[in-house]
């Protein structure tokens, strides 16, 4: 194989692709949180609401796992201009991302909240705790302990690196950085070694830190893989 490698231009480039580096994580990170939230409530309403909101739940849940999320994504961008509504490119990855990331996450949760023993419901009843208090105290921490290692797993496999389809609307995180720099010098393969290595890396350092979080906040043993 005659090819000359000329890694200085990457390294010469490298503080922009520790940016998009950054910017991953943090859209990560916030569609994760917003998703999670979705989840929570979507999941709390298929389980104890009533059978109009559990249908509600079920079609916005059946609708976006039967839908990539890359036309989820396309839909905001590209599909609601077309009526008038209009949002930055940052803006319809996150919101795509966190509807998506809420639909898993209401199943995920859900299974959470099936596990709950009605006895340990009964006895919050009986020592006189209203509904909150019920979810607070008994609900959240066991399904945050039984689910943990799935939330943990969805959060670096889906998120994380699924935050590189905004590299397809324009949204400059790890992946756009290298498609924008390499598009100039045509360094492709330079590049896309490079990325590749810092995707593990960010990849590897959100394992370790959530394995600590769930030893620590919810004496949780995770794998870090």
């Amino acid at each position: 194989m005659d090819y000359n490698f000329q890694f200085g231009v990457v390294w010469d480039n490298f503080p922009a692709l520790l940016e998009g580096a950054w910017l991953t994580f943090q859209l990560g990170c916030i569609a994760f949180g917003g998703g999670a939230l979705i989840g929570l409530i979507c999941a709390a309403l298929k389980t104890y609401g009533p059978w109009a909101i559990r249908f509600l739940v079920d079609s916005y849940v059946v609708f976006i796992t039967n839908t990539p999320a890359l036309i989820q994504i396309y839909f905001l961008y590209f599909g609601l201009p077309e009526v008038g509504l209009r949002w930055s490119n940052e803006a319809c990855l996150l919101i795509g991302l966190t509807l998506n990331a809420g639909a898993y996450l209401t199943l995920i949760l859900r299974a959470g909240f099936l596990s709950v023993r009605i006895t340990e419901i009964e006895a919050g009843q009986t020592l006189g705790m209203s509904l909150i208090q019920q979810v607070r105290y008994i609900i959240i921490p066991h399904i945050a302990k039984s689910i943990y290692p799935a939330l943990a797993n969805f959060f670096i496999v889906v998120l994380v690196m699924g935050t590189s389809v905004g590299a397809l609307i324009g949204v400059d995180e790890l992946t756009g950085q290298a498609i924008n720099l390499s598009s100039v010098n045509y360094r492709w393969l330079e590049y896309f070694t490079v990325v590749a290595g810092m995707y593990v890396v960010l990849t590897f350092v959100a394992s370790i830190g959530l394995a600590l979080l769930g030893r620590w906040a919810f004496r949780v043993k995770a794998r870090i893989f």
